[in-house]
């Protein structure tokens, strides 16, 4: 048995697992749009519909959209590094310059291969982070294209080796 890892050790052997990215949007109490760069968000259940993310303690984007109780997830195709790392930032206007347009919960980002929107259900420890769970309340598939993945801390794409059939799965 190994021993517990620690720092960045730990943060390491969990950039071993890709990741996809997304941007979280809402509205903040000033109706001025906020978002953030996700990677820790995932699909809970399809009855009912609900999905997760996962955002640092520290954010200062998610104190300013929870009173909204809403959130769009916004993710990313490959081609738009720019924009993940875009809303990563801390000393500057995420939204200046980046064609989005209003929707249910949120901000719609353009070229985002898919977009949710939902309703907050429930927030709840995580450490250093909290998860939040929300319920599905539109959806769309809106471009072709490959997602944009994040691993070992960087951007990158991925390509299918082959698809799956029905026997690919046990």
């Amino acid at each position: 048995m190994s021993t517990p890892a620690h720092g960045g050790e730990l943060r390491r052997m969990f950039g071993h697992w890709a990741t996809g990215v997304a941007v979280i949007t809402s509205r903040g109490a000033n109706g001025r749009p906020v978002g953030f760069t996700c990677n820790s968000f995932t699909s809970v259940s399809l009855d009912p519909p609900l999905v997760l993310f996962c955002v640092a303690r520290a954010s200062s984007s998610w104190p300013l959209m929870r009173p909204s109780n809403r959130f769009r997830v916004n993710v990313l195709g490959h081609g738009q590094r720019a924009l993940g790392r875009r809303f990563t930032s801390k000393d500057t206007d995420r939204f200046a310059g980046v064609d989005w347009r209003d929707g249910a919960a949120g901000p719609v980002l353009e070229g985002a291969v898919a977009t949710l929107a939902a309703d907050v259900v429930s927030e709840t420890d995580g450490g250093d982070h909290v998860v939040v769970v929300g319920r599905v309340t539109d959806y769309e598939t809106r471009a072709q294209g490959e997602p944009l993945v994040f691993y070992r801390g960087e951007f990158g794409t991925f390509t299918p080796s082959h698809r799956l059939s029905s026997a690919d799965v046990a």
